[in-house]
């Protein structure tokens, strides 16, 4: 039995996936043999360099501009990709904003609009592919959370609420669907070197046991992991160098 995933004929979606941790997981899931449907928002051509790259591994690969947090862009975001890649197989679920507030300065609309692209985004994405999943009898959700969903964080109270509702999305899917053939697992990364916490990684790596803050790879290994395990669903899987244990 492989202790890698083999993921040949196999299409993945990777939400967010123009850079930083989305970028990682759909470059490893193209090394493992998917075709990536490479989702952004804003940033064009980074997510067209993704997709060149993952095509530079022999893969097939399509960038999809849409909004994961509304409805019907990723209505129309699942059609585009089904109708030129085939049925998506694997949905990573890395879309997400983390805007740093106080309590006294968090406004409802930051509020909401956390919750909408964290947690909402990645209920709609699921929706939008789970019924093929289920009717084909295999399929891998991986959603990507935080340590801020267990424990204070550094972005504030809606950033917490929106992973910790997050992880409670992952353990409800993945109790309905197991029989289906269909595992749903998260992945926790802390403080790993990003966008997010650009200009703070010396001060952030003083709070890290092994000393240093986390790549985006290291999250990919893990993303390939439960990707590649019929047997694990239900879980989080924490990614901190140590900071938090389950």
């Amino acid at each position: 039995m492989p202790i890698g995933p083999d993921l040949a004929g196999r299409v993945a979606l990777v939400t967010g996936a123009s850079r930083g941790i989305g970028r990682a997981v759909a470059l490893a899931l193209a090394e493992a043999g998917a075709d990536v449907v490479v989702n952004y928002r804003d940033r064009t051509v980074e997510a067209e360099a993704v997709a060149a790259a993952i095509r530079g591994l022999g893969r097939r690969a399509l960038a999809v501009a849409a909004d994961v947090a509304d409805s019907e862009a990723v209505a129309r975001m699942v059609a585009r990709a089904e109708a030129q890649l085939g049925p998506i197989g694997i949905l990573v679920n890395n879309a997400g904003i983390a805007l740093r507030r106080d309590i006294e300065a968090l406004t409802e609309a930051e509020f909401d609009r956390t919750m909408a692209v964290n947690l909402k985004s990645a209920w709609l994405c699921t929706q939008a592919v789970l019924p093929g999943m289920r009717a084909r009898g295999w399929g891998r959700v991986v959603n990507i959370s935080s340590g801020a969903a267990r424990n204070a964080g550094v972005m504030g109270v809606h950033y917490n609420a929106s992973k910790a509702g997050l992880e409670g999305l992952t353990r409800g899917y993945a109790a309905r669907v197991v029989q289906d053939g269909v595992t749903v697992n998260a992945v926790a990364p802390s403080l790993i070197v990003t966008e997010m916490i650009r200009g703070r990684e010396k001060d952030l790596a003083r709070a890290i046991p092994l000393g240093r803050l986390g790549r985006p790879e290291e999250v990919a290994q893990a993303v390939l992991m439960v990707a590649g395990n019929a047997y694990m669903t239900g879980q989080t899987v924490q990614v901190n160098g140590g900071m938090l244990f389950n």
